[in-house]
């Protein structure tokens, strides 16, 4: 299964491309999981300029409901020479739902160093089920497997203590090869982040989602590396950091995220 096939996204029109907002897609709360809007934006972009994604950004402003049928449309603003700058609006009866802005393209330039590594935890097969403080059923995370990065250094039973920095292990199963696609919905998985700074079971919402792909290369999981920056005035920042199994950079994601102490969810919160 592919990105676009989890989506359930199909072309409608010259520029535009629809799916339906089913369970695999949504929060707990019965509404569009951010990264799969960011998603879908990113299929249609990648389809109509032809030409992969370098990075893109999402700007949150309405919820699609389950059931929804949302339009993505596509505007190619600028086509260059190897650079195409490009934009996605997703709507949902009238009303936009999120705007997605992107470059897309390819170059020569490339080093096989990186200032950057991988840090040192178990594989997702010795590492434990993330445990969340919702239930998962009729949600995305009933179909995408998440496991909590545990440091290679640590023993079982080690007491967590809350830090800025965390990691989650996370697949699509039959999905080998991630996308750009696939990697903003790992990527949204930053706003857990909160969580691990306070130490208590927080929710968020995302007010914007940001990708950056590195390279692509074939992974069965996905560990996101989740750096928070700051928790003030409620808004939170963080940066993750996806890697492949191997250990390759595929990726940078960063979200400001709406955040406070878990309650049950409510179209208000």
């Amino acid at each position: 299964m592919d990105a676009k096939s989890f989506l359930g996204l199909s072309r409608s029109g010259d520029n535009v491309w629809t799916f339906r907002v089913d369970e695999r897609l949504i929060t707990p709360g019965k509404f569009l999981f951010g990264g799969c809007g960011l998603a879908a934006g990113l299929v249609a972009l990648e389809e109509a300029s032809a030409r992969p994604a370098i990075w893109a950004c999402a700007q949150y402003l309405s919820y699609a409901p389950l059931g929804a049928q949302v339009d993505v449309t596509t505007h190619l603003v600028v086509v260059g020479g190897s650079v195409t700058q490009a934009r996605a609006t997703a709507t949902f009866g009238g009303r936009e739902v999120l705007t997605v802005n992107a470059s897309l393209g390819t170059g020569l330039l490339s080093t096989s160093t990186s200032p950057v590594t991988m840090p040192k935890v178990r594989g997702p097969g010795d590492s434990p089920p993330l445990d969340r403080p919702f239930d998962v059923d009729g949600s995305i995370f009933q179909h995408v497997d998440c496991r909590i990065s545990v440091p290679s250094g640590e023993r079982k039973g080690d007491r967590a203590s809350p830090t800025v920095s965390s990691g989650i292990w996370s697949r699509i199963p039959g999905h080998l090869e991630p996308s750009a696609a696939t990697l903003a919905i790992f990527g949204d998985f930053v706003a857990g982040g909160v969580s691990q700074m306070l130490g208590q079971s927080t929710m968020g919402r995302s007010l914007d989602n940001t990708i950056r792909v590195a390279q692509l290369v074939p992974t069965e999981w996905v560990l996101c590396e989740i750096k928070m920056h700051a928790l003030v005035g409620g808004f939170a920042q963080g940066t993750g950091f996806l890697w492949s199994e191997s250990g390759t950079l595929l990726a940078t994601a960063s979200q400001s995220i709406a955040a406070k102490l878990w309650e049950p969810w409510s179209p208000e919160s």
